[in-house]
């Protein structure tokens, strides 16, 4: 079981399985749980704890993928008992390799029915409407990392762009881990342009819009971070708010998106400052969770792949949680390649990636190739201006909203987006 949420049919299933001698529990890992479905609330270990404390439970094991058959091997039980929810949908297949293996010594499935009228989905659906604390917020981007091929981030510049990634969701299940707080987009919707300049709690009183009505962790883009006391601020004011890691670009200047290119780009920091700069940002956070990212610009600066390799080392060195390569050319094989480097020499340092320009490769093949969090970083915002764009100008050609109203959300769609309107 995943026992993440204990509820009667939990509660059910153990008393049947008493009935029939010794309980030893197979308790799904984080990973193997974030393999089909969202990441459960409590990690493993709060769980285990939960469960080894319920009456008539002997022993809790880790199940660490949705295989069952290595540990069901080991323990060879006398009876499997699982409820009958898993006759249909991704588990399905499972249960017939678990029927399949317990013929090998004379094993029993046994499958009570599955408890009506509550379900983990209710629970969570409840618990996203109560909202979450800053501290699990925080800690939620390290164990989804941990857990999770692939995290997939999203830019929200807003309360109900927030909204839609907390709640989207593909029809293999597939979703948003995470919101991604740029500077540019969140300037942007606010109609001014993109300058370093702009002070984080401007930016913290939307960013804690967007906390009100999601769950999810996020990502702060910092820029460069400013001077290194002035970073060491940024960093205690961004974890006491909840957000997860802070990712700073190395170079120096006045602000400019890397995609313009290479004649506005300016001078990057020495390596040496940088580190300072990232130590500074380590020594001012208070909790374990929170992370500080290192943005490496040497690709977009056309500095090669020894100053990119050079710097990412000498940046983890310094403390950096993970470091994010960026680049702007089509293809994605500068980035690949900077991933196989760095991978030999830091097999476990998350890589972060944006990929905008070369858009043609897929969360899943970028993970493939050692990619741990991958950041859609403004496309929410370039959505939302062109839809409103066509339909203010539909108005204005046809001197009514008739033309535009097929475009448009339903007051009853609205209603159902915002929580507590239902």
């Amino acid at each position: 079981m995943s026992a993440d949420l204990i509820h009667p049919g939990h509660m059910n299933i153990i008393k049947e399985a008493a009935k029939l001698g010794d309980v030893v529990i197979g308790l799904l890992t984080d990973k193997a749980i974030a393999s089909y479905k969202r990441l459960p609330y409590m990690t493993y270990e709060q769980r285990k704890a939960v469960i080894e404390n319920i009456k008539g439970v002997k022993e809790v094991i880790p199940q660490e993928t949705l295989d069952y058959r290595p540990n069901l091997r080991k323990v060879k039980p006398d009876y499997v008992v699982h409820g009958t929810d898993w006759r249909e949908g991704v588990q399905s297949q499972v249960r017939e390799q678990v029927i399949e293996t317990l013929k090998e010594w004379g094993g029993e499935l046994v499958e009570p029915e599955y408890t009506k009228g509550i379900s983990s989905t209710q629970l969570n659906n409840s618990l996203k409407e109560i909202g979450t604390t800053p501290d699990v917020r925080r800690a939620r981007l390290r164990r989804l990392i941990d857990a999770k091929e692939v995290v997939r981030i999203m830019e929200a510049h807003n309360a109900l762009s927030g909204l839609i990634v907390e709640n989207v969701k593909s029809d293999t299940g597939i979703e948003y881990d995470g919101m991604w707080s740029s500077s540019l987009t969140d300037s942007t919707s606010k109609g001014k342009p993109d300058i370093e300049a702009v002070d984080v709690s401007t930016r913290i009183t939307t960013i804690n819009e967007i906390f009100e009505v999601t769950t999810k962790p996020m990502i702060y883009d910092a820029d460069t971070g400013g001077i290194p006391e002035h970073f060491a601020f940024t960093v205690k004011t961004l974890e006491r708010t909840g957000i997860s890691a802070v990712i700073i670009e190395d170079k120096t200047g006045l602000k400019k998106n890397s995609l313009f290119g290479n004649d506005v780009a300016q001078t990057q920091d020495s390596i040496e400052n940088f580190c300072q700069k990232i130590q500074t940002g380590k020594r001012a956070q208070v909790t374990d969770d929170f992370m500080i990212i290192a943005r490496i610009e040497s690709l977009i600066l056309d500095k090669g792949m020894d100053d990119a390799i050079a710097r990412a080392n000498a940046y983890v060195v310094a403390g950096a949680d993970g470091v994010m390569i960026h680049s702007r050319k089509k293809e994605p094989d500068e980035v690949l390649a900077f991933c196989e480097i760095f991978r030999k020499e830091h097999p476990n340092v998350p890589i972060v990636v944006v990929p905008t320009s070369y858009n043609q490769i897929t969360a899943k093949e970028l993970s493939e190739a050692g990619i741990n969090v991958v950041i859609y970083a403004n496309h929410m915002l370039r959505a939302a201006y062109p839809g409103m764009m066509r339909t203010a100008m539909s108005i204005l050609e046809h001197d009514r909203s008739y033309e535009a109203e097929k475009d448009l959300l339903s007051i009853k769609e609205i209603l159902e987006l915002i929580p507590g309107t239902k």
